[in-house]
């Protein structure tokens, strides 16, 4: 099928959603052609696609920037398609080389069970677990054994691994590549192999791993898979790609109030792609809102729609709705409805500094630090702006707050 056949007036309706569907925000779709002829195929058998998604439980949580390939497999499982969330307990005792400069240790089997139960926890908060087919790569992998692992091997020259970037940057550079790191692509390329996938997702980083998959079921007398990449999103920063380093981020366990406020925090440029990334509106819905803002309406609105409904994903909607309560009232300079509770000793003299009420109530990392944000006019008492570093608080209770987020009701007793 030619490029120029794939928006051809012949291809179905259906068809035609579905590719749309497949193409939003994406980075790349490749073959595309291969990829209308199988949904075409799906339509008129009404088999399902395979569409894989593979994740290696290298960390112990996930931020939102990791949800944008899990929001993309959950449009595809919305069409009817079967999704195969497929966690890499084996490959991650390898160790993923791409982007890597150096070898990275591998995570013992405690460490990768133990996360690979939050992943999973974390992936179905995205993916409809009655309809995702959960696997794991060291059903197939440990069979393998050796002399299966040296078959596959022999199907993959050094000389294509090393056309691999991060692989010929550091040969070039002179910085050490273990042989066990050559093992990882094939292996994930095998695990294309032993699902029969159709397509499958990763980031921009993944995309030597991907076509490996393509070029190993190819060796093993399967349809070739398609591949999607999806791009990197960037954090609350609108600049640097989300990153707990960066301290950009949105973690997908982080509490409601927390996660609303950081979404309304981005600038509205940011906003849309966001909204095409993470929104499960469709492109229609959001170019209607986009032509709502350039026609005078406040993006404040659609930003809140947004922050709601990301909120509402990773907590309920009861939650989202409490959350845009919350962040009127601290707008308004009020109280929340729920902030934490901490009783202080006054100790012998009856009184206790504010820098110290901070510090024990955990509002600030120490007294030093307290000061600071005294002398910035960040510290209140009972809506009262603190200016004196030597006040005393006496026995009783107050509402502290430091900036427009971190509250405490200090009991001193």
């Amino acid at each position: 099928m030619s490029a120029q056949s794939v928006t051809s007036p012949s291809l179905s309706e259906g068809v035609k959603n579905a590719l749309a569907v497949s193409l939003r925000g994406v980075e790349e779709l490749l073959p595309q052609e291969d990829w209308v002829r199988k949904l075409v195929r799906s339509e008129a058998s009404g088999q399902p696609l395979r569409i894989k998604l593979g994740l290696d439980p290298t960390a112990p949580d996930i931020h939102i920037g990791h949800t944008v390939v899990l929001n993309k497999m959950r449009q595809l499982q919305d069409l009817g398609h079967t999704v195969i969330f497929l966690i890499g307990d084996f490959t991650t005792l390898i160790g993923d080389p791409s982007g890597r400069n150096s070898t990275r240790p591998p995570l013992t089997a405690e460490q990768i069970r133990v996360n690979a139960e939050t992943y999973k926890a974390q992936a179905f908060k995205v993916l409809d677990p009655e309809k995702t087919e959960l696997r794991y790569n060291s059903e197939w992998s440990d069979a393998l054994g050796a002399r299966g692992m040296i078959q596959l091997a022999a199907r993959y020259t050094v000389a294509r691994m090393m056309e691999r970037n991060d692989f010929a940057e550091r040969f070039a550079a002179g910085t050490p590549i273990s042989v066990h790191e050559f093992l990882y692509p094939l292996m994930q390329g095998y695990d294309s192999v032993a699902l029969k996938a159709d397509i499958e997702l990763g980031g921009t980083d993944q995309k030597f791993n991907l076509l490996m998959g393509r070029h190993l079921q190819q060796e093993y007398g399967q349809e070739p898979q398609c591949i999607l990449t999806m791009p990197l999103l960037e954090g609350t920063d609108g600049v640097e790609k989300m990153s707990k380093s960066k301290n950009n981020y949105i973690g997908i366990t982080e509490d409601a109030n927390t996660m609303f406020a950081k979404v309304l925090s981005i600038s509205d440029t940011l906003m849309w792609r966001w909204y095409t990334l993470l929104s499960f509106k469709s492109l229609a819905q959001i170019e209607v809102l986009k032509a709502e803002v350039a026609a005078g309406r406040n993006p404040k609105d659609a930003k809140v729609m947004l922050a709601k409904e990301i909120t509402a994903r990773f907590h309920s909607a009861q939650a989202a709705e409490a959350a845009e309560q919350d962040f009127v009232n601290r707008s308004r300079g009020g109280v929340p409805d729920v902030i934490p509770e901490v009783t202080l000793a006054a100790g012998e003299s009856g009184v206790l500094g504010i820098g110290l009420v901070l510090k024990q109530a955990g509002l600030a990392p120490s007294t030093s630090e307290a000061n600071r944000l005294i002398d910035g006019g960040g510290v209140r008492v009972d809506s009262g702006v603190v200016g004196d570093k030597g006040l005393k608080l006496k026995a009783g209770t107050y509402v502290v707050q430091v900036g427009k987020r971190k509250f405490a009701r200090v009991t001193l007793a």
